[in-house]
């Protein structure tokens, strides 16, 4: 069986505003496919190790519904923002993108490690994913991932220490088995990768042998 995706979960002081925030931002059903939230178990104190990408018409849509920016890369037509309780996201403004949609799109969830190439590689094999380069040409962005075939899935290139769990981490609809066998580390439903990197499977719990 190859591992499936399921939706991003994400930690939140306030999930009643989070939810609001990004079911506007994506639209109900588009909010309910990508993400979960739930209320936190440790409060945030660094940048997430996991984020989104979106496209956009444009920030200013954004901007109202409580997002504020962190940077801005005007030739490259995107900027980094934070959503309402802070997480960081980054936004690609199309032009095309009609103003009558929700105002954004989930396209890609990008992922730090200091070893992207390999932790891509270890995530292709199990998702049956297509393993494509980065914008630095190394091949460490995955495509047709099973579970979110319609996302990229990009391993991005940090030297920074991680300190905390994540607050927003995969999880997996099928393939618990798997992950375990090539590696994982599991406790219960939240299995870690070989970068540290939580993955819960809710409802399964697991000896893991």
């Amino acid at each position: 069986m190859t591992v499936h995706l399921g939706p991003l979960l994400v930690e939140a002081e306030d999930p009643a505003a989070v939810t609001r925030f990004w079911e506007a931002a994506l639209g109900a059903a588009a909010c309910r496919r990508h993400l979960v939230i739930r209320p936190q178990q440790r409060a945030k104190v660094v940048k997430n190790r996991v984020h989104v990408d979106v496209y956009v018409h444009d920030v200013a849509s954004l901007l109202a519904l409580g997002a504020h920016v962190l940077a801005e890369y005007p030739l490259e037509r995107r900027a980094t923002l934070a959503d309402v309780e802070g997480n960081e996201f980054c936004a690609f403004i199309d032009p095309d993108r009609s103003e009558a949609e929700p105002p954004a799109e989930v396209f890609a969830v990008c992922t730090d490690s200091d070893r992207p190439e390999e932790l891509a590689a270890w995530w292709a094999a199990l998702l049956g994913a297509d393993i494509g380069p980065g914008t630095d040409g190394t091949m460490r962005w995955l495509y047709g991932s099973a579970g979110r075939p319609e996302l990229i899935w990009k391993f991005v290139r940090v030297h920074d220490e991680r300190v905390v769990p994540n607050r927003w981490q995969w999880s997996v609809a099928a393939g618990f088995e798997e992950l375990v066998g090539a590696g994982a580390s599991a406790a219960g439903d939240v299995l870690v990768d070989p970068d540290g990197n939580e993955v819960s499977a809710p409802g399964r719990v697991s000896s893991a042998g």
